[in-house]
């Protein structure tokens, strides 16, 4: 099943209202402020809140006028009735009034002019888009919380170090019967035995049968273990992760849980001990001096088995040898 980014395009269409309304708010023209003058106004009632009823001196009527107002209840108490020092008992405030238009003469009041302003399409278009930008933010972030508790990086990253060892001491082992096979198409075991032929086969004689069994125990480990890991490649960090589609996913969770079998199977008959001491076991013919002097002398106490060994690796090497001599060993 296809992978529908719902989440993105709801992110995506939040950004664009967002954008449209900072663009209508940039693009509209300021509302035309009154022309307006500072006055005195008399308090001649006032409630706790603000509210209140004032009187002012209209010059284009030429007379004294009273209307309804919101008085700041935060001023000092000193300019508020019965403190101000007003001899009929009045408050005192500060307002304005419109010097032009046919409002010329009323008082122009700010609290009552923001609430009965209108709630703009720009307004609209504001709140959707940040409706929309949450909602993808937090759809997007709980959808793609399965995806991330899928994340198994640390036993990928043991799996793939144990993938490395089992290939390491597979390959020291491939590589020490491979000099075995090189040196006996340039020599024998016969009368005078080729010395390099004896130092290889004695590398593998000094690692002993175990060796070759962790070496095929390896082999068949790493042909199990690295298909495996390129399934399981979704699980080994949170990027690959959410990048990955529901199919490589569900792939890689089997994949892990195979690995995760192979890892405990490994620990339990401890195959990765195994695995480096075979591969120390085989670096051992790396000084050549003293590999070839400690060879000679064990071929000469046990020959015969050194001729085994040379005819289950290289059978074709020993074929090569003359009849006589082989027909003399198999009289011993």
């Amino acid at each position: 099943m296809r992978h529908i980014p719902f989440f993105r395009w709801v992110l995506t269409v939040g950004f664009m209202l967002f954008a449209c309304s900072a663009g209508l708010y940039a693009i509209q023209s300021d509302p035309e402020v009154p022309a307006t003058r500072q006055i005195d106004l008399a308090v001649v009632d006032e409630k706790a809140d603000g509210t209140c009823r004032v009187r002012w001196s209209d010059p284009y009527e030429k007379k004294t006028r009273e209307a309804q107002y919101h008085c700041d209840a935060g001023r000092d108490d000193i300019l508020k009735a019965p403190n101000y020092s007003d001899n009929r008992g009045y408050g005192w405030e500060s307002g304005f009034m419109f010097t032009e238009g046919p409002d010329r003469g009323d008082l122009y009041d700010f609290e009552a002019s923001s609430e009965e302003q209108d709630f703009t399409t720009s307004d609209t278009l504001l709140l959707l888009g940040v409706l929309l930008i949450l909602i993808g933010l937090v759809g997007g972030n709980l959808r793609a919380l399965p995806r991330v508790l899928g994340v198994e990086a640390r036993l990928v990253r043991r799996a793939t170090r144990l993938a490395e060892a089992a290939g390491w001491a597979a390959e020291d082992y491939a590589r020490a019967v491979d000099a075995v096979r090189d040196a006996g198409r340039h020599g024998s075991l016969d009368a005078a035995p080729h010395p390099e032929l004896v130092r290889s086969l004695w590398v593998l004689r000094e690692a002993g049968p175990q060796t070759r069994r962790a070496a095929a125990d390896a082999q068949d480990l790493v042909n199990r273990m690295r298909p495996l890991l390129e399934e399981a490649a979704p699980a080994a960090g949170l990027r690959n992760r959410l990048q990955a589609g529901p199919t490589a996913r569900a792939d890689a969770e089997a994949a892990v849980t195979e690995l995760r079998r192979l890892l405990a199977d490994a620990e339990r008959h401890g195959l990765r001990e195994r695995f480096a001491q075979a591969s120390v076991d085989l670096l051992r013919g790396q000084d050549t001096d003293r590999a070839a002097l400690a060879a000679g002398t064990d071929f000469e106490r046990d020959p015969d088995a050194y001729r085994r060994l040379l005819e289950r690796l290289a059978p074709r090497e020993a074929a090569t040898e003359p009849e006589p001599l082989r027909r003399r060993r198999r009289r011993r």
